[in-house]
This record gives C-alpha cells, structure tokens and sequence, in this order.
C-alpha cells in the first residue's frame, strides 16, 4: 500500500481502487464483502479465522481441504482433489496461441503438529512430531486430540520434569521434543477407548487481533491460502491458465507440491508462505530476514531453491508500478513448496511471495494485516501482467 501525501495520492488511491473493482466484476466475482480495513486494502479476518483454527496437521488436512475447497469452486473454471490430498483448482486464460503459459500457486494446508506414537497404562499420550516445533515454546500447551471417532479432546502437553518446587539448587534443564507427553485428564482405561495411535494432535490456540496485526497458530501457511484465495477474488482479465494448489504435507518435505508439480508441469510457479520477520529485541538489524508491517516479502534466496532472478524482477518492477507495499528477502535456511515446483518435470521459473511473520513455529505466529493485502494484491497484478514476462535465462 503506498503512503497518501497529497489529494493527488488519493485521487491516485480511489482510482486504483475503482479499477480493481471493475476489474473483478469484469471478472464474474462481485466485490468481496471483509471484516478488517488495511488503508486501501481489505482483509476478510473472518475467514483468515477460519482457515487457522481448522486443524490439519500433515496427512489429515481433510477439514482444511473442504474449507479451501468451498471458498475455491466459485473462483476457478474447474477443481479437484489428487491422490496425494491436493487441492488442484484450474482456472482458464484468455491468452490466444498453440500453449498459454501455466502459472501454478501453491500454498501448503497442513500445520506443524503431533500425532499419538504411544499411550502409556496410565493415560498419558507420547507423540510424533509433524514438522519442526522448537520444545522451548510448548511447556504446559493446551493441545487438541483429533481421534479416529470423531470427538476432540483438550490436554496439557508438557515435558516430563520436576517441578520448579522440588528442583532445590538443580538447574532447570532445557526441554527436549522426545519428553513431552499429552495428559487428558482421564483415566488410562479411557483414554485407550477413545484414543489410537495416529490420531492427531494440534495446539488450542484462537485467533486474535493485537493492534494492526492477527496472532493465531498456523499462519504458517494459512495465510498463505488466504492470499491465494484473496487473490483470486480480486483478478481481473488473465491471459495464463492458473493452477491454484492448495498443498499438503509441506511440512515434512514439500511432498505435496512434488506430485502437484508434475501433473500440473507449470512454467511460473510461485509459492504463498510466510517467512521469518526477526525485528524483535535480541536480534541485530542484519539478521531482521523482513520487517513487520514492510509488505509484501519477494523472496531472492532461501535454502531450498535460488528464485528465478528475471521473475524477481518483474514482481519488483509491479510492486513499485502499482504502489504495493514490498520488501526483499533473504533467508538464510528454511524453505517452501518453490523449491519443489521448481524442479518438477524440465523446471520452472519458482519465487516464493511471502507473508512476514514474527513467532514462527510457535502457537503464537503473528502477521500484519496490510502485509496480508499487499502479498494478495501483488499476486493478482502479477497474474493479470504474467503473459508479459520472460524468464528465459
């Protein structure tokens, strides 16, 4: 979003804003009605709420996916669901010629979790990593237990330890992921009725407004799928064929984009996910990765793929010709579903569009409204110009 300065600014603002609008209408979507305005953005909170509090650790995304796919269907020219989990909604281009390019976004569904490896005599549940949680965050968590018949029940998750009354002069040891256990608070008996092993294991945490920003769990990467779906809310005239792929199991290995990748055999692929936003005290300025609150995150390098540096371009030079709030990003490890669209079949041009977010990999992962509608927004411009582009290198 560009700062106002002068009336002329927000003629500028209003006439952007109007032309969105036709552009969308053109489009066959009516304007979209939201809960939260970001200046000249909105934000739908209210399903941004929705995608977060749905539990879909890797391998159960299915509450997750018949939420993507009820918002998708009326957006996209056709939708279905492969044999992986993935969401796969296609929508066609108005672009002429033997091939139009194929564009694919894919945004991941599942969620860092657990699932039950182990129910002791007495009720408590040992568990399974699903993804990367630091151990220092989750003492005494609520969590949820997802159980094969249906019912969710609330837990302690907490290592097995001593409490701080009877530690004397011991020095309180730093937790490790393998002595965390599950209590339901009910007998062992139970607990063996109700509970299998591979049920899943979530954290209970809500969504919450804090200032111009939202902390919830799963951010990583449901605000990656609200982008996507944004995004294709507010898209104009296109002339490439989009590929919107809601992905699954990212988490333990970008499986899903691998398979969606080579049935889709894109050549853009762009990834929604969020990114580390370290401008918090503790960190020195250099190792900040993005700011909150600075727009949009294009991605120039990440551990997992080197972007397409003519396709980096082409978003900057969008960002800064519609006046969308953006930054540069650089992240030192850790990576997203470009990395695999990136290599599927003979490759594709990858970048990953990124959602800061302080908190990363905790139950409270915070992000920035505006930074919300500005990653939508460029996506969309990027989908409406992407015929335009030459990523030949």
């Amino acid at each position: 979003m560009a700062k106002q300065a002068s009336d002329k600014g927000g003629a500028k603002t209003a006439t952007k804003t109007a032309a969105r609008q036709d552009r969308a209408q053109a489009n066959g979507h009516q304007p979209q009605e939201t809960e939260e305005t970001q200046g000249e953005q909105q934000v739908n909170v209210a399903l941004l709420k929705r995608l977060s509090e749905m539990p879909g650790v890797a391998g159960r995304e299915e509450r997750v996916r018949a939420l993507v796919v009820e918002e998708l269907r009326p957006l996209v020219d056709d939708i279905r669901v492969d044999a992986l989990g993935n969401v796969i909604a296609f929508k066609k281009g108005a672009g002429k010629g033997k091939e139009r390019r194929r564009v694919m976004l894919a945004a991941h569904m599942d969620e860092i979790g657990f699932m039950v490896r182990y129910i002791d005599e007495r009720g408590f549940l040992n568990v399974q990593p699903l993804g990367g949680f630091d151990p220092r965050v989750l003492v005494a968590q609520r969590v949820l237990v997802h159980t094969r018949g249906g019912d969710t029940l609330r837990g302690v998750f907490t290592p097995a330890s001593k409490p701080i009354h009877l530690l004397a002069d011991e020095k309180p040891a730093a937790p490790k992921l393998d002595e965390f256990y599950v209590d339901l608070g009910l007998p062992g008996e139970r607990v063996r009725e109700l509970v299998a092993l591979g049920d899943s294991v979530t954290m209970d945490r809500t969504l919450e407004r804090v200032g111009d920003n939202v902390i919830a769990k799963a951010m990583d990467d449901r605000s990656g799928v609200f982008t996507m779906i944004a995004a294709l809310k507010q898209l104009g005239a296109h002339d490439v064929d989009i590929y919107a792929v809601a992905t699954v199991q990212e988490e333990v290995g970008l499986r899903g984009a691998i398979t969606s990748a080579f049935a889709v055999k894109p050549h853009v692929a762009i990834a929604l996910d969020t990114t580390l936003a370290v401008d918090t005290p503790g960190m020195p300025e250099n190792g900040a990765v993005t700011r909150l609150g600075k727009g949009v995150a294009i991605k120039v390098f990440d551990s997992s793929f080197i972007p397409n540096y003519k396709l980096v371009q082409h978003l900057r030079d969008l960002a800064e010709r519609e006046a969308i709030t953006h930054q540069l990003e650089v992240l030192p490890r850790g990576g997203t579903d470009a990395g695999a669209m990136q290599r599927a079949d003979t490759g594709a041009a990858a970048i990953t569009l990124s959602i800061p977010s302080r908190y990363v990999h905790t139950v409270n992962e915070m992000v920035n409204l505006g930074d919300l509608a500005a990653a939508a927004t460029l996506l969309a411009r990027y989908l409406e110009d992407a015929h335009t582009g030459s990523y030949e290198l």
